[in-house]
């Protein structure tokens, strides 16, 4: 277990704020127990930020028939919707929420090529909400794996996320369960997906990223 990139910036800013404020509440000479009640407080929210920037090892799978989860968190939606952005056509949507006590690390899917990305500025909707898919601040990346079957995955800014990263780019080649993003305090990760796949899980299962394996081709 290691702490992500993303992290050590926001960690380090928020220990020193809770240093300072910690210090000046022990010298205005509040009782001991008020104190204590906010140096423990103080702790409780420092190693929540902590626990929300940890990036555990895994090992890393490759199996082209396979698609694995991109990230870690709830299935919210599971349906047949009509993807206007590039396919243009209807495909199955699985829809993962990330609260903020997931890991926030994502993962390819497959291995391949990026045949297409983009960012989007937008709204900061609640992330379950199915408009956020449209509406919201994201990234939409599509990968053609080696058999030439195309994914859309789309990572999606909340209410509190509002900070996506994405570390490829068009023309990049990919390896499956490999880190590709990270997303601050809790979001949701999308995946389009050809209206034949045959899914190994169900609304309101847990997945992992780059572990669970949420169909076969």
């Amino acid at each position: 277990m290691v702490i992500h990139k993303e992290g050590r910036k926001t960690i380090l800013t928020s220990f020193l704020i809770l240093i300072f404020i910690n210090c000046l509440v022990f010298y205005l000479g509040l009782s001991p127990l008020q104190f204590y009640s906010i140096l423990s407080l103080s702790l409780f929210l420092f190693l929540f930020i902590v626990q929300f920037f940890r990036s555990p090892t895994i090992k890393i799978n490759q199996n082209d028939e396979v698609l694995y989860s991109p990230a870690e968190g709830k299935v919210v939606i599971i349906d047949k919707v009509f993807e206007d952005e590039y396919f243009k056509a209807n495909k199955m949507q699985v829809s993962i929420f990330m609260s903020p006590l997931n890991v926030h690390v994502n993962r390819n899917p497959i291995s391949g090529k990026v045949d297409y990305y983009k960012y989007h500025p937008g709204k900061y909707l609640l992330a379950w909400n199915p408009k956020s898919s449209k509406l919201n601040e994201r990234n939409t990346i599509v990968i053609s794996s080696k058999k030439n079957i195309k994914i859309l995955m789309r990572q999606i800014a909340g209410t509190v996320a509002r900070r996506i990263k994405c570390y490829i780019k068009k023309g990049d080649k990919v390896s499956q369960c490999e880190e590709f993003g990270f997303i601050k305090f809790g979001s949701r990760v999308d995946l389009f997906l050809p209206l034949d796949f045959k899914l190994n899980i169900k609304v309101g299962d847990k997945t992992y990223a780059g572990i669970t394996k949420i169909g076969k081709f």
